[in-house]
């Protein structure tokens, strides 16, 4: 995992495709608790996710309105999209397609507090 400290506030993590993934999330989790901070998640180098994979993004997500933080995710495949879709997770994540969306689209976010 690669995490990029964009700003004071918010953070780019490129995720790594399983295992590295479920690792990823956990070590974020971590540094969340310490550091909490808005966050990117980048899939452009996941190519698949289980559903083990999508327990751990719940728990982040989670974490994060417990912090009242923003979680976007960006890089995503139409594959892993459908995904999504299928489970109904599409309406409970922000989506973007790339790193700058993922990131302006936080800022936006974050100005309507």
């Amino acid at each position: 995992m690669t995490i990029e400290n964009w700003s004071d506030n918010i953070i780019v993590v490129e995720l790594g495709d399983d295992p590295q993934f479920a690792d990823d999330l956990t070590n974020l989790l971590d540094q969340l608790e310490q550091q909490p901070r808005d966050v990117v998640l980048n899939f452009s180098e996941v190519a698949f996710v289980n559903s083990s994979n999508i327990a751990k993004l719940l728990r982040l997500r989670k974490k994060m309105l417990s912090l009242d933080r923003w979680l976007v995710l960006c890089g995503i495949t139409a594959k892993i999209k459908s995904v999504f879709a299928i489970t109904g997770l599409d309406k409970i994540f922000q989506f973007a397609g790339d790193i700058t969306t993922a990131l302006a689209t936080i800022q936006i976010m974050g100005e309507e507090k």
